[in-house]
C-alpha cells in the first residue's frame, strides 16, 4: 500500500516506525539531533525549576517568577519535539535515564547557587541551546524538513529571549549598562 509515495510495506516489521516522505537517512540525522536537543531541554527545564525552587535574596519575587515562566516554555518545547520525532519516522527518549545519557547541559546538583551564578548559569545554558537549534536548523534545511526547520526558527527566537532576559536581570545595577 503506498501513502504519499511511501510504500507502507516497508515498514511492515518495524510498528513504530512511522512513513517519512523524507527517507530513512533523514530520519535517523534529524531524528538523533532532536532527541539530543529534547534531552538538552528536560536538563535546561529541570535546572531552571531547581533553581526557580532555591532562589533566594532580595529579587526573590521577580526572579522567581521569571524562572517559573521560562521553565512552563521550555516544558512546552518537549512534547512538540518529541512528537516530531515521531512524524519523522524516529523513535523518542523513554526515560529519564535515556535523557541523563543524552544530554549535553551539564547539571547543577549544589546545595546552594547564589542567584547572579543562577542566572548567569542559565543563561549560558540558553545560549549554548540557541547554537544547537541552529545546528539542527542547517540539518532540517539540508534534508528539506521544512516544518522542523520551522520550529527550529521559534524555538531559537524563545531560547534568545530567556539568554537574553537572564543576562539583563543578572547585571548589577552599578555596571553602567555594559
Amino acid at each position: 500500500m503506498k501513502v504519499s509515495n511511501v510504500d507502507l510495506s516497508l515498514h511492515a516489521n518495524r510498528p513504530l516506525q512511522t512513513p517519512s516522505a523524507l527517507g530513512r537517512q533523514a530520519c535517523q540525522d534529524l531524528s538523533a539531533s532532536m532527541n539530543a536537543l529534547l534531552a538538552d531541554v528536560f536538563a535546561i527545564y529541570m535546572k531552571t525549576k531547581n533553581f526557580h525552587w532555591h532562589m533566594s535574596g532580595p529579587h526573590f519575587r521577580d526572579y522567581h517568577l521569571m524562572l517559573d515562566e521560562q521553565a512552563t516554555q521550555l516544558l512546552a518545547m518537549t512534547d512538540v519535539l518529541a512528537e516530531r520525532v515521531r512524524k519523522l519516522g524516529g523513535t523518542t527518549l523513554r526515560s529519564i535515564g535515556h535523557i541523563a545519557r543524552t544530554q549535553r547541559v551539564l547539571d547543577n546538583d549544589a546545595a546552594y547557587v547564589e542567584p547572579a551564578d543562577m542566572l548567569a548559569e542559565l543563561g549560558e545554558d540558553n545560549g549554548l541551546l540557541v547554537a544547537r537549534l541552529r545546528e539542527t536548523h542547517d540539518l532540517c534545511a539540508e534534508h528539506r524538513d521544512i516544518a522542523s526547520a520551522s520550529l527550529m526558527e521559534v524555538w531559537i527566537d524563545e531560547s534568545e529571549r530567556r539568554a537574553w532576559f537572564l543576562y539583563e536581570s543578572g547585571r548589577r545595577a552599578d555596571s553602567g549598562g555594559h
